[in-house]
Protein backbone atom coordinates (compact mmCIF):
# COMPACT_ATOMS: atom_id res chain seq x y z
CA UNK A 1 0.00 0.00 0.00
CA UNK A 2 1.27 3.15 -1.15
CA UNK A 3 2.15 6.12 1.13
CA UNK A 4 -1.35 8.13 -0.19
CA UNK A 5 -3.17 4.93 0.25
CA UNK A 6 -2.12 4.47 4.08
CA UNK A 7 -3.21 8.28 4.43
CA UNK A 8 -6.41 7.64 2.44
CA UNK A 9 -7.27 4.81 4.95
CA UNK A 10 -5.94 6.41 8.27
CA UNK A 11 -8.59 9.83 7.35
CA UNK A 12 -11.13 7.45 6.36
CA UNK A 13 -11.09 5.19 9.62
CA UNK A 14 -11.17 8.77 11.59
CA UNK A 15 -13.96 10.35 9.89
CA UNK A 16 -16.24 6.66 10.57
CA UNK A 17 -17.47 7.05 7.21
CA UNK A 18 -18.23 3.29 6.93
CA UNK A 19 -21.50 4.59 8.89
CA UNK A 20 -22.13 7.07 6.19
CA UNK A 21 -21.41 5.10 3.16
CA UNK A 22 -25.27 4.62 2.40
CA UNK A 23 -25.65 8.96 1.78
CA UNK A 24 -24.65 9.17 -1.73
CA UNK A 25 -25.97 12.22 -4.70
CA UNK A 26 -28.21 9.15 -6.28
CA UNK A 27 -30.81 8.50 -3.23
CA UNK A 28 -30.32 12.20 -2.19
CA UNK A 29 -34.60 13.41 -2.38
CA UNK A 30 -33.58 16.18 -4.67
CA UNK A 31 -37.52 17.60 -4.94
CA UNK A 32 -38.05 16.76 -1.16
CA UNK A 33 -41.40 15.25 0.16
CA UNK A 34 -44.43 15.58 -1.39
CA UNK A 35 -45.85 18.70 -0.05
CA UNK A 36 -42.58 20.31 -0.06
CA UNK A 37 -43.49 24.39 -1.77
CA UNK A 38 -41.84 25.07 -4.93
CA UNK A 39 -39.15 27.19 -3.96
CA UNK A 40 -38.52 24.34 -0.78
CA UNK A 41 -37.76 21.96 -3.67
CA UNK A 42 -35.83 23.61 -6.19
CA UNK A 43 -33.35 24.59 -3.03
CA UNK A 44 -32.70 21.07 -2.91
CA UNK A 45 -32.23 20.47 -6.38
CA UNK A 46 -30.12 23.66 -6.70
CA UNK A 47 -28.12 22.23 -3.63
CA UNK A 48 -27.66 19.10 -5.15
CA UNK A 49 -26.31 20.25 -8.82
CA UNK A 50 -24.00 22.40 -6.71
CA UNK A 51 -22.77 19.59 -4.41
CA UNK A 52 -22.27 17.48 -7.81
CA UNK A 53 -20.09 19.84 -9.36
CA UNK A 54 -17.96 20.36 -6.51
CA UNK A 55 -17.28 16.93 -5.92
CA UNK A 56 -16.05 16.64 -9.74
CA UNK A 57 -13.56 19.62 -9.19
CA UNK A 58 -12.96 19.62 -5.62
CA UNK A 59 -11.77 23.34 -6.33
CA UNK A 60 -12.47 26.51 -3.25
CA UNK A 61 -14.71 26.01 -0.68
CA UNK A 62 -18.13 24.78 -0.42
CA UNK A 63 -20.97 26.55 2.16
CA UNK A 64 -23.87 24.56 2.73
CA UNK A 65 -26.25 26.33 4.95
CA UNK A 66 -29.81 25.27 6.17
CA UNK A 67 -32.04 24.57 9.11
CA UNK A 68 -32.02 21.25 11.40
CA UNK A 69 -32.66 18.42 8.77
CA UNK A 70 -32.92 19.70 5.35
CA UNK A 71 -29.99 17.58 3.46
CA UNK A 72 -27.17 19.63 4.69
CA UNK A 73 -25.00 16.45 5.90
CA UNK A 74 -26.58 14.03 3.28
CA UNK A 75 -25.03 16.33 0.85
CA UNK A 76 -21.77 16.59 2.67
CA UNK A 77 -21.35 13.08 3.04
CA UNK A 78 -22.16 12.41 -0.69
CA UNK A 79 -19.68 14.61 -1.40
CA UNK A 80 -16.75 12.66 1.12
CA UNK A 81 -17.81 9.35 -0.31
CA UNK A 82 -17.51 10.23 -4.02
CA UNK A 83 -14.45 11.93 -2.91
CA UNK A 84 -13.15 8.60 -1.63
CA UNK A 85 -14.14 6.53 -4.19
CA UNK A 86 -12.10 8.71 -6.22
CA UNK A 87 -8.63 7.86 -4.51
CA UNK A 88 -9.08 11.23 -2.97
CA UNK A 89 -7.64 11.29 0.85
CA UNK A 90 -11.05 12.58 2.74
CA UNK A 91 -11.48 13.66 6.52
CA UNK A 92 -15.06 14.00 7.81
CA UNK A 93 -15.69 15.25 10.47
CA UNK A 94 -18.09 16.86 12.78
CA UNK A 95 -16.82 20.25 14.21
CA UNK A 96 -17.50 18.80 17.86
CA UNK A 97 -15.54 15.77 16.99
CA UNK A 98 -12.88 17.27 15.45
CA UNK A 99 -12.55 19.20 18.77
CA UNK A 100 -12.10 15.63 20.39
CA UNK A 101 -9.74 14.06 18.33
CA UNK A 102 -7.55 16.98 19.05
CA UNK A 103 -7.81 16.53 22.75
CA UNK A 104 -7.59 12.92 22.83
CA UNK A 105 -3.93 13.03 21.11
CA UNK A 106 -2.77 14.71 24.07
CA UNK A 107 -2.92 11.53 25.77
CA UNK A 108 -2.54 8.85 22.35
CA UNK A 109 0.36 6.82 22.57
CA UNK A 110 0.42 5.95 18.79
CA UNK A 111 0.28 9.94 17.53
CA UNK A 112 1.03 13.45 19.31
CA UNK A 113 -1.05 16.61 19.08
CA UNK A 114 0.70 18.08 16.45
CA UNK A 115 1.12 15.10 14.28
CA UNK A 116 -2.92 15.14 14.48
CA UNK A 117 -2.89 18.32 14.32
CA UNK A 118 -1.31 18.69 10.46
CA UNK A 119 -2.92 15.89 9.61
CA UNK A 120 -6.49 17.22 9.79
CA UNK A 121 -5.16 20.51 8.36
CA UNK A 122 -3.69 19.18 5.34
CA UNK A 123 -5.54 17.11 4.36
CA UNK A 124 -6.49 16.69 0.55
CA UNK A 125 -10.38 17.28 1.18
CA UNK A 126 -11.91 18.46 4.27
CA UNK A 127 -15.71 18.39 5.50
CA UNK A 128 -16.36 20.11 8.25
CA UNK A 129 -20.35 19.27 9.67
CA UNK A 130 -22.40 20.91 11.84
CA UNK A 131 -20.24 24.17 12.19
CA UNK A 132 -21.12 26.33 14.92
CA UNK A 133 -22.62 23.69 17.73
CA UNK A 134 -18.83 23.40 19.15
CA UNK A 135 -18.41 24.85 22.80
CA UNK A 136 -16.75 27.78 21.64
CA UNK A 137 -13.85 27.83 24.12
CA UNK A 138 -10.88 30.11 23.52
CA UNK A 139 -8.84 26.94 22.78
CA UNK A 140 -11.50 25.75 20.63
CA UNK A 141 -11.71 28.98 18.60
CA UNK A 142 -7.93 29.56 18.37
CA UNK A 143 -8.08 26.05 16.91
CA UNK A 144 -10.63 25.82 14.46
CA UNK A 145 -9.42 29.11 13.09
CA UNK A 146 -5.57 27.91 12.75
CA UNK A 147 -6.88 25.04 10.49
CA UNK A 148 -9.20 26.90 8.75
CA UNK A 149 -6.56 29.67 7.95
CA UNK A 150 -4.47 27.10 6.90
CA UNK A 151 -6.68 25.82 4.05
CA UNK A 152 -7.21 29.16 3.32
CA UNK A 153 -4.03 30.56 2.81
CA UNK A 154 -3.13 27.57 0.70
CA UNK A 155 -6.74 26.92 -1.34
CA UNK A 156 -7.45 23.43 0.41
CA UNK A 157 -10.48 22.29 -0.49
CA UNK A 158 -12.96 22.68 2.39
CA UNK A 159 -16.63 21.75 2.70
CA UNK A 160 -18.46 23.37 5.66
CA UNK A 161 -22.04 23.10 6.80
CA UNK A 162 -23.66 24.97 8.87
CA UNK A 163 -27.45 26.15 10.37
CA UNK A 164 -26.21 29.41 11.44
CA UNK A 165 -26.34 32.38 9.81
CA UNK A 166 -22.68 33.92 8.90
CA UNK A 167 -23.26 36.81 10.92
CA UNK A 168 -22.88 34.60 14.02
CA UNK A 169 -20.03 32.69 13.08
CA UNK A 170 -16.34 33.85 14.65
CA UNK A 171 -15.28 37.23 12.74
CA UNK A 172 -12.18 36.16 11.62
CA UNK A 173 -13.09 32.43 10.02
CA UNK A 174 -16.69 34.83 8.48
CA UNK A 175 -14.20 36.95 6.92
CA UNK A 176 -13.03 33.73 4.78
CA UNK A 177 -16.15 32.15 4.15
CA UNK A 178 -17.11 35.45 3.09
CA UNK A 179 -14.37 35.39 0.73
CA UNK A 180 -16.38 35.60 -3.51
CA UNK A 181 -13.29 34.30 -5.41
CA UNK A 182 -13.12 31.20 -3.11
CA UNK A 183 -16.06 30.32 -1.30
CA UNK A 184 -19.19 28.82 -3.44
CA UNK A 185 -22.36 29.16 -1.35
CA UNK A 186 -25.45 26.86 -0.91
CA UNK A 187 -28.66 27.55 0.98
CA UNK A 188 -31.42 24.82 1.81
CA UNK A 189 -35.01 26.61 2.30
CA UNK A 190 -36.57 22.97 2.57
CA UNK A 191 -38.08 22.26 5.99
CA UNK A 192 -36.91 19.10 8.77
CA UNK A 193 -36.92 15.99 6.58
CA UNK A 194 -37.89 14.01 9.68
CA UNK A 195 -40.67 16.75 11.07
CA UNK A 196 -43.68 15.89 9.79
CA UNK A 197 -45.04 19.47 10.61
CA UNK A 198 -42.34 20.44 8.06
CA UNK A 199 -43.58 17.70 5.29
CA UNK A 200 -46.57 20.26 4.81
CA UNK A 201 -43.70 23.28 4.33
CA UNK A 202 -45.14 25.21 7.58
CA UNK A 203 -42.11 27.39 9.08
CA UNK A 204 -41.07 25.83 12.80
CA UNK A 205 -42.63 28.46 14.51
CA UNK A 206 -45.91 28.15 12.61
CA UNK A 207 -49.20 28.38 14.16
CA UNK A 208 -50.76 27.93 10.88
CA UNK A 209 -50.57 24.05 10.99
CA UNK A 210 -54.32 24.57 12.68
CA UNK A 211 -55.43 26.81 10.93
CA UNK A 212 -54.62 25.44 7.40
CA UNK A 213 -58.28 25.71 6.33
CA UNK A 214 -59.38 29.05 7.13
CA UNK A 215 -58.93 31.14 3.39
CA UNK A 216 -60.86 33.59 1.58
CA UNK A 217 -63.16 31.64 0.21
CA UNK A 218 -64.77 30.54 3.54
CA UNK A 219 -64.52 33.48 5.48
CA UNK A 220 -68.23 34.57 5.78
CA UNK A 221 -69.91 38.07 5.43
CA UNK A 222 -72.80 37.25 7.76
CA UNK A 223 -75.43 38.46 5.77
CA UNK A 224 -77.53 36.14 7.44
CA UNK A 225 -77.45 37.84 10.42
CA UNK A 226 -79.09 40.87 9.10
CA UNK A 227 -76.02 42.93 10.36
CA UNK A 228 -76.12 46.92 10.15
CA UNK A 229 -74.81 48.78 7.24
CA UNK A 230 -71.74 50.35 8.92
CA UNK A 231 -70.87 46.62 10.19
CA UNK A 232 -70.98 44.84 6.73
CA UNK A 233 -69.23 47.80 5.26
CA UNK A 234 -66.54 47.13 7.40
CA UNK A 235 -66.14 43.46 6.99
CA UNK A 236 -66.16 43.60 3.05
CA UNK A 237 -63.39 46.45 3.44
CA UNK A 238 -61.13 44.43 5.59
CA UNK A 239 -61.52 41.64 3.42
CA UNK A 240 -61.14 43.17 0.10
CA UNK A 241 -57.88 44.88 1.92
CA UNK A 242 -56.60 41.34 3.15
CA UNK A 243 -56.94 40.01 -0.11
CA UNK A 244 -55.18 42.84 -1.86
CA UNK A 245 -52.23 43.29 0.84
CA UNK A 246 -51.84 39.01 -0.16
CA UNK A 247 -52.03 39.59 -3.84
CA UNK A 248 -49.04 42.11 -3.25
CA UNK A 249 -47.50 41.86 0.20
CA UNK A 250 -46.65 45.35 0.73
CA UNK A 251 -46.40 48.11 3.69
CA UNK A 252 -48.17 47.17 6.58
CA UNK A 253 -51.82 45.91 7.60
CA UNK A 254 -53.14 46.75 10.86
CA UNK A 255 -56.41 44.59 11.48
CA UNK A 256 -58.49 45.17 14.98
CA UNK A 257 -61.71 44.39 16.43
CA UNK A 258 -63.74 42.22 19.19
CA UNK A 259 -63.41 38.58 19.85
CA UNK A 260 -64.36 36.32 17.16
CA UNK A 261 -64.85 39.23 14.86
CA UNK A 262 -62.94 37.51 11.86
CA UNK A 263 -59.60 38.84 12.57
CA UNK A 264 -57.77 35.17 13.20
CA UNK A 265 -59.30 33.74 9.59
CA UNK A 266 -58.49 36.72 7.59
CA UNK A 267 -54.91 36.53 9.06
CA UNK A 268 -54.78 33.22 8.04
CA UNK A 269 -56.21 33.38 4.93
CA UNK A 270 -53.62 36.26 3.79
CA UNK A 271 -50.97 33.36 5.28
CA UNK A 272 -52.19 30.21 3.59
CA UNK A 273 -52.67 32.44 0.10
CA UNK A 274 -48.87 33.11 0.36
CA UNK A 275 -47.75 29.93 1.54
CA UNK A 276 -49.55 27.91 -1.78
CA UNK A 277 -47.69 30.60 -4.01
CA UNK A 278 -44.46 29.45 -1.99
CA UNK A 279 -44.14 32.86 -0.45
CA UNK A 280 -42.06 32.79 2.55
CA UNK A 281 -44.22 33.94 5.25
CA UNK A 282 -44.51 33.20 8.96
CA UNK A 283 -48.21 33.01 11.01
CA UNK A 284 -47.85 33.16 14.62
CA UNK A 285 -49.52 34.43 17.67
CA UNK A 286 -48.07 36.30 19.80
CA UNK A 287 -48.47 34.40 22.94
CA UNK A 288 -46.83 31.64 21.10
CA UNK A 289 -43.87 33.81 19.57
CA UNK A 290 -43.22 35.21 22.73
CA UNK A 291 -42.96 31.31 24.20
CA UNK A 292 -40.56 30.61 21.27
CA UNK A 293 -37.84 33.20 22.65
CA UNK A 294 -38.14 32.36 26.16
CA UNK A 295 -37.61 28.29 25.33
CA UNK A 296 -34.44 29.80 23.92
CA UNK A 297 -33.03 30.64 27.46
CA UNK A 298 -32.92 26.40 27.65
CA UNK A 299 -29.60 25.30 28.18
CA UNK A 300 -30.62 22.33 26.05
CA UNK A 301 -32.28 25.03 23.40
CA UNK A 302 -30.64 24.02 19.86
CA UNK A 303 -31.11 27.68 19.18
CA UNK A 304 -29.82 31.27 20.34
CA UNK A 305 -32.23 33.92 21.59
CA UNK A 306 -30.49 35.69 18.82
CA UNK A 307 -30.59 33.61 15.80
CA UNK A 308 -34.21 33.37 17.17
CA UNK A 309 -35.39 36.94 17.10
CA UNK A 310 -33.22 37.54 13.86
CA UNK A 311 -35.49 34.74 12.02
CA UNK A 312 -38.72 36.46 12.82
CA UNK A 313 -37.73 39.89 12.49
CA UNK A 314 -36.06 39.83 8.60
CA UNK A 315 -38.64 36.94 7.77
CA UNK A 316 -39.75 38.73 4.23
CA UNK A 317 -43.64 38.19 5.39
CA UNK A 318 -44.29 38.03 8.66
CA UNK A 319 -48.19 37.74 10.53
CA UNK A 320 -48.61 38.50 13.87
CA UNK A 321 -52.24 36.97 15.14
CA UNK A 322 -53.81 38.45 18.99
CA UNK A 323 -51.05 41.18 19.68
CA UNK A 324 -52.49 42.87 23.27
CA UNK A 325 -49.87 45.02 24.57
CA UNK A 326 -51.48 46.10 28.39
CA UNK A 327 -50.03 44.02 31.34
CA UNK A 328 -47.05 43.09 29.70
CA UNK A 329 -43.41 43.08 30.97
CA UNK A 330 -41.19 45.60 30.10
CA UNK A 331 -39.20 42.31 28.66
CA UNK A 332 -42.09 41.95 26.43
CA UNK A 333 -42.97 45.50 25.78
CA UNK A 334 -39.13 46.03 24.80
CA UNK A 335 -39.07 42.65 22.53
CA UNK A 336 -41.95 43.55 20.49
CA UNK A 337 -40.80 47.03 19.64
CA UNK A 338 -37.15 46.55 18.25
CA UNK A 339 -39.27 43.44 16.44
CA UNK A 340 -41.64 46.02 15.21
CA UNK A 341 -39.05 48.83 14.74
CA UNK A 342 -36.51 46.62 12.96
CA UNK A 343 -39.47 45.75 10.23
CA UNK A 344 -41.52 49.38 10.22
CA UNK A 345 -37.47 51.00 9.61
CA UNK A 346 -36.77 48.46 6.39
CA UNK A 347 -40.21 48.59 5.60
CA UNK A 348 -40.65 44.70 5.59
CA UNK A 349 -44.71 43.15 4.63
CA UNK A 350 -46.61 43.02 8.03
CA UNK A 351 -49.58 41.87 9.55
CA UNK A 352 -51.19 42.04 12.85
CA UNK A 353 -54.54 41.62 14.31
CA UNK A 354 -55.66 42.91 17.94
CA UNK A 355 -58.61 43.38 20.28
CA UNK A 356 -56.71 46.74 21.00
CA UNK A 357 -57.55 49.69 19.12
CA UNK A 358 -54.57 51.98 17.76
CA UNK A 359 -55.63 54.50 20.68
CA UNK A 360 -54.63 51.49 23.33
CA UNK A 361 -51.39 50.43 21.95
CA UNK A 362 -47.85 50.32 23.67
CA UNK A 363 -46.78 54.32 22.81
CA UNK A 364 -44.03 53.16 20.80
CA UNK A 365 -46.17 50.48 18.61
CA UNK A 366 -48.97 53.23 18.27
CA UNK A 367 -46.33 55.75 16.60
CA UNK A 368 -45.66 52.90 14.07
CA UNK A 369 -49.25 51.94 13.24
CA UNK A 370 -49.99 55.23 13.30
CA UNK A 371 -47.65 56.24 10.07
CA UNK A 372 -49.91 56.06 7.19
CA UNK A 373 -47.21 56.02 4.87
CA UNK A 374 -47.01 52.49 5.50
CA UNK A 375 -49.82 50.80 8.15
CA UNK A 376 -53.14 50.64 6.74
CA UNK A 377 -55.30 49.87 9.61
CA UNK A 378 -59.17 48.45 9.46
CA UNK A 379 -61.64 47.98 12.31
CA UNK A 380 -64.52 45.31 12.10
CA UNK A 381 -66.74 46.80 13.77
CA UNK A 382 -69.19 43.54 14.08
CA UNK A 383 -69.95 41.45 17.05
CA UNK A 384 -68.59 37.80 17.60
CA UNK A 385 -69.52 35.89 15.43
CA UNK A 386 -72.05 32.72 16.34
CA UNK A 387 -72.55 31.12 12.83
CA UNK A 388 -76.46 31.67 13.53
CA UNK A 389 -79.26 34.42 12.43
CA UNK A 390 -79.10 37.58 14.00
CA UNK A 391 -81.99 38.06 16.33
CA UNK A 392 -83.99 41.32 15.51
CA UNK A 393 -83.56 42.22 19.53
CA UNK A 394 -80.14 41.77 18.76
CA UNK A 395 -79.48 44.02 15.45
CA UNK A 396 -82.36 46.93 17.63
CA UNK A 397 -80.18 47.22 20.51
CA UNK A 398 -76.64 47.11 18.74
CA UNK A 399 -78.55 49.87 16.24
CA UNK A 400 -79.38 51.92 19.95
CA UNK A 401 -75.81 51.35 21.53
CA UNK A 402 -73.86 54.56 21.49
CA UNK A 403 -70.53 54.14 19.05
CA UNK A 404 -67.58 53.86 20.90
CA UNK A 405 -65.07 56.69 21.50
CA UNK A 406 -61.78 56.73 19.40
Amino acid sequence: MDIQQQVGSRLFALSNLQKLGHLTFENFLSRGRVGYLPRQAESLERALGEAKRYSQSLTGWLLIQGGYGCGKTHLAAAIANFAVSMGVPTLFLTVPDLLDTLRFAFDNETTTFEERFEEIRSAALLILDDFGTQNATEWAKEKLFQIINFRYINKLPLVITTNLPLKDIEGRIRSRMEDPDLVGTIRIEAPDFRNPAGDMGFHELSSLQQKHKLIFGNFSLRRQENLSSDESDSLEKTLKACRDFAQEPKGWLFIFGDYASGKTHLAASIANYLKDKGESELFVSVPEFLDHLRATFNPNSQVTFDQRFDEVKTIPVLILDDLFTQQMTPWVREKLHQLFNYRYENELPTVITSSDSVENMDARIRSRLSDRRLSSNYKLSVPPYTGGARSTSSKSSTVRRKPRQS
